[in-house]
């Protein structure tokens, strides 16, 4: 307690089954009145744009729908959705889906008001005035976008990723239906619950965590190792799926206040290099991450084994420790997910370059429990190869 800390997040939260019939209320709220919607691809051809049409013509609207993008987004993207966004004289965006779709939105709704290109707007507070209002529904649990502060990017001149971190990245509106996330399918919902369970980790244990986000990081670990199983293999488990969604919008709100710490420095460069998927690479890297730290926080580590259920009575705190680390490997090979770096293809002699394109994404590092070298990175990719 012997520090001055602030929380930030989205402006408001609307949590629940059925809350999607609310978007149009939440539009009319923030005085809407043509709303431009970015949706995830795969969501588009899977129908949702009836949906959409549905809530939105109850209230009198009618969208515009942008869906030109990939998962893990090209930077470039931004800028194609901003000029459509400007063509269409649109007022307010909304974002539907994953973390690319919602990333995408945010980014979209402060360069199609403040001009220019998007890569001058990448790091840390570089976006000079607020957007077009914002609202943020997710489709998966998940990546926390919905109340974040931060959209990340694939550049591909760099081969790397490269985010923007401002304020006005704050979503005015959170809107958080675990119905919506009932049509993931087992690997999406297993890479998104593990990304959550990441976020939540490395703002539990980063050295900027204060007494609120250490509350609601802690308590995603929670629901998130007691949810995600159920979520994966028996996914029409609503009260398992409505779990996970809290316990993901816990640990975003984790992220946004503490921030995360090496193991999203470290994963950037897959994407970037590689094409691995953002969660997928945090899934991987999650465990040896953890390992290293474990001298940087012992005691931390050890409340993550106890609120992922184990149990440490007469065990000594390194080893109380230990079981965290041990809980995540089981909990990942439960979810049948990819493990290793070698499954996603990435190859042992890139080590010492992706090392240092990782070193170049201080934020993380800066905010990781113990200190890492472009050889101590080598070393973790190793472990988790």
């Amino acid at each position: 307690m012997n520090k001055i800390f602030s929380f930030m997040g989205a402006r408001k939260i609307l949590f629940g089954r059925g809350s999607f019939e609310r978007l149009g209320e939440c539009l009319k709220e923030l005085k809407g009145a043509r709303p431009f919607v970015v949706v995830d691809p795969g969501l588009e051809s899977a129908g949702i744009a009836k949906d959409i049409e549905r809530v939105l013509s109850a209230v009198g609207l009618h969208a515009v729908l942008f869906s030109d993008f990939r998962p893990e987004p090209f930077l470039e993207s931004v800028d194609g959705g901003a000029r459509r966004a400007r063509k269409e004289k649109c007022d307010i965006v909304v974002g539907i889906g994953g973390g690319s779709a919602m990333d995408m939105a945010k980014a979209i709704a402060v360069v199609a008001t403040n001009g220019g290109k998007s890569v001058e707007y990448l790091g840390l507070n570089q976006i000079p005035a607020p957007g077009l209002p914002k609202i943020m529904v997710p489709t998966t649990a998940g990546t926390g976008s919905e109340v974040t502060f931060t959209s990340v990017f694939v550049r591909k001149d760099l081969k790397k990723k490269q985010g923007m971190n401002s304020p006005f990245l704050y979503p005015e509106i959170a809107l958080l239906d675990p119905c919506l996330t009932l049509t993931a399918p087992p690997d999406v919902t297993a890479a998104t619950g593990l990304d959550a369970l990441c976020h939540a980790i490395e703002s539990f244990t980063s050295i900027n965590s204060n007494p609120m986000s250490e509350l609601l990081s802690l308590e995603a670990i929670g629901l998130i190792a007691e949810n995600l199983r159920t979520c994966v293999h028996e996914g029409k488990n609503l009260d398992a799926r409505e779990a996970q969604l809290l316990g993901s919008l816990y640990a975003g709100l984790g992220l946004a206040n503490a921030g995360v710490t090496a193991v999203h420095s470290l994963s950037y460069p897959l994407g970037g290099k590689y094409g691995v998927p953002h969660g997928l690479a945090n899934t991987i890297l999650l465990p040896a991450v953890m390992r290293y730290n474990l001298p940087g926080a012992v005691d931390k580590f050890a409340i993550v084994a106890d609120a992922m259920g184990e149990v440490g009575d007469g065990l000594s705190l390194r080893e109380q420790a230990e079981m965290a680390v041990e809980a995540v490997g089981i909990l990942i090979e439960d979810c049948g997910i990819l493990s290793t770096l070698a499954d996603v293809g990435v190859l042992e002699e890139d080590f010492e370059e992706l090392a240092g394109i990782a070193m170049t994404v201080a934020r993380p590092l800066e905010n990781n429990p113990r200190k890492i070298t472009p050889k101590e990175a080598v070393e973790i990719y190793r472990d988790a190869f």
